[in-house]
């Protein structure tokens, strides 16, 4: 009798620790699973080189482009310092990713029950789209934890503890990606739900008017860069059956069940615990839809929106569908807990099993973009040859030179007036056109890195370098040979003979 209640809070102290440790676990593991791809895509690719440079040159680069990323780079930039490669650009996501699906446990575990923790962070962790971003050079996974963190601080806020780690941690993941201030809105929305008292109302309002004045700076200068989003467009009802899918399920397999779980969870009464604290559905459903629906009507007019923008909105199924199971499981039966637990993280398992192949799909560059930069470097260091004169149509298209140098080490890059890290850009500032035709001129033969849609005969560029390129090449140069890479086309032109009539832009056509 006496050793009940030691047993009791060992138990506790046991499932306080197991119940963020397993999914973190778990996470790891998928997150490590086929890291290392043998390349990375366009997006990893700015990673890459920006957080290789100097703090100054990051922040020169900053006020012209990507100030939406720059606290990212300054992060990845030690990071890079130890040895710049595709697994350290990597591991900082799959370690987020991890830390992720630990404080979604932990936030189950704190609104519902351990069990309810316990199955909602194997769920983050098994997810596709958690995992997808998790092998990603980017900042999404950060954001995500970042989200995850200020929830289950907003929880711990409202049951009476500090508003000043909320804040802070809501400022660095805005930060971080400044669309997670949507984050703010869908904590009032919670607010609103569970009806807490005004004294909670003021604390938070205090802490979101702090937190706003330190976003503004970077709010007003990526306004100044929205030209950079401009590909987005509105999202339609396609979009919103994509997300669903991400969030809730890829297959139908997955998806009707773990929409009927998450519908069992918002059925009331919401919880057992009223007055006690926040309600899981009052928490998860606003982090799950508000910035998604938000970002989504803005795009109908300004489009804004894409899936990854919102990643850290994904921690709210996880919790839904794990609080409808418990429901399940208290409304059948009351079998012992442990075994409860065990058949919720045997049904994860098997969920795990039937989206494998998905998972190991994921780890082919195919899934990246399309693009594999390692690919354009390889096909350079095949063919090319020092001082071999090189042409990047576009301008762009310098990235996989920027990011894998030795493919094209001791070339000449014709159209490049200042490099990218003094010119405090992502890819350099080329050559105006008369400056680019004197430079031409002079050879006898190029070397073109073209994108493959800068091949095609409806390709009109704005910008007139662009077009100089297509026009002296095409009507000066004649094609010899080409190699193809994963986005890539490498092609030689060799300077026409001078009695050969002169054609136009046809010759630059892509070849079947």
């Amino acid at each position: 009798m006496i050793n009940r209640p030691m047993n009791k809070e060992m138990n506790k102290k046991t499932a306080a620790v197991a119940v963020p440790v397993i999914p973190m676990a778990v996470m790891l593991v998928i997150g490590s699973w086929g890291l290392d791809r043998g390349g990375i895509w366009r997006d990893e690719a700015a990673t890459f080189q920006v957080a290789r440079r100097t703090v100054p040159q990051i922040w020169r680069l900053l006020h012209h482009v990507d100030a939406v990323h720059g606290l990212y780079y300054l992060l990845m930039r030690p990071v890079l310092a130890v040895h710049p490669g595709e697994v350290l650009l990597r591991l900082p996501s799959v370690l987020a990713a991890a830390v992720t699906a630990g404080l979604v446990a932990a936030l189950g575990a704190r609104l519902a029950r351990p069990r309810v923790g316990l199955w909602a962070g194997l769920l983050y962790a098994i997810n596709p789209m958690a995992g997808h971003y998790a092998q990603e050079g980017r900042s999404y996974a950060m954001v995500a934890a970042g989200a995850a963190g200020a929830t289950l601080l907003l929880v711990r806020a409202v049951g009476g503890r500090s508003w000043v780690p909320y804040g802070v941690v809501v400022a660095v993941t805005c930060l971080l990606h400044e669309f997670a201030v949507l984050l703010l809105l869908a904590h009032a929305v919670t607010l609103a739900l569970a009806r807490v008292p005004r004294r909670v109302w003021a604390g938070w309002l205090c802490t979101a008017g702090a937190v706003a004045p330190a976003l503004l700076p970077l709010a007003l200068l990526s306004h100044a860069q929205s030209a950079q989003v401009s590909w987005l467009r509105p999202p339609g009802q396609g979009s919103v059956d994509h997300l669903v899918r991400q969030f809730a399920g890829p297959t139908d397999e997955v998806l009707a069940p773990c929409l009927i779980l998450m519908y069992l969870a918002l059925c009331r009464p919401w919880s057992e615990r009223t007055g006690r604290g926040l309600p899981l559905p009052a928490v998860a459903l606003p982090l799950l839809v508000v910035p998604p629906a938000i970002l989504m009507t803005v795009s109908q007019w300004s489009p804004l929106y894409d899936a990854r923008y919102v990643l850290y909105s994904l921690a709210g199924a996880p919790l839904l569908a794990a609080a409808g199971a418990d429901r399940v499981a208290r409304a059948v039966t009351r079998p012992p807990r442990a075994a409860v637990t065990a058949a919720g993280a045997l049904a994860v398992a098997l969920v795990c099993a039937h989206q494998l192949p998905l998972l190991r799909q994921d780890r082919s560059m195919a899934q990246r973009g399309g693009d594999n930069l390692a690919v354009a470097s390889a096909l350079a260091a095949r063919e090319l040859r020092p001082g071999d004169p090189v042409l990047f149509l576009p301008a762009i298209g310098r990235r996989s030179a920027l990011a894998y140098p030795k493919g094209f080490h001791g070339t000449r890059d014709v159209a490049l007036a200042e490099s990218a890290r003094t010119s405090g850009t992502l890819y350099g500032v080329e050559a105006d056109p008369a400056a680019l035709r004197r430079q031409l001129a002079g050879l006898d033969h190029v070397w073109l890195v073209a994108e493959p849609y800068a091949l095609r005969p409806s390709w009109r560029p704005a910008d007139p370098t662009e077009r100089t390129k297509l026009t002296v090449v095409g009507e000066q140069f004649e094609p010899r040979r080409e190699f193809r890479g994963s986005g890539v086309t490498l092609r030689l032109y060799e300077r026409r003979p001078t009695t050969a009539p002169r054609q136009g832009r046809g010759e630059l056509r892509d070849q079947p």
